[in-house]
């Protein structure tokens, strides 16, 4: 668990959910282009470090665990899991979104390129 000056609380699980989203995309762009962004309310993961570029949101600070996936007008939905293994069954939705922004990656596993 990682505590900031500001009150913000990195905790395992987040690390842990931000380390599977980037497992997902690693064969599609390079990882370091996935950065994770915590917040009081939730842990950000976006697309160059860009908060304008959101990938999708872990909402793990309550009892019941979200991941916020994005639709192409940034629109958020948040989708209870009960594991953290539950965020690879998002793979279409969170390769949708960086398709969004760089439109090079093929939700189907297939790059364009």
């Amino acid at each position: 668990m990682r505590v900031q000056d500001d009150g913000i609380v990195t905790t395992a699980e987040e690390i842990e959910g931000f380390h599977i989203v980037r497992a997902i995309l690693a064969k599609h762009i390079p990882i370091k282009r996935v950065v994770m962004r915590d917040t009081k309310s939730y842990c950000g993961v976006l697309l160059d470090d860009n908060n304008r570029k959101p990938i999708c949101r872990l909402h793990f600070n309550s009892g019941q665990k979200y991941i916020g996936t994005f639709d192409t007008d940034k629109n958020e939905t948040r989708n209870p899991i009960d594991q953290l293994e539950s965020i690879y069954d998002f793979e279409k939705q969170i390769l949708a979104s960086v398709n969004t922004y760089d439109g090079n990656v093929e939700p189907d596993g297939a790059d364009t390129e």
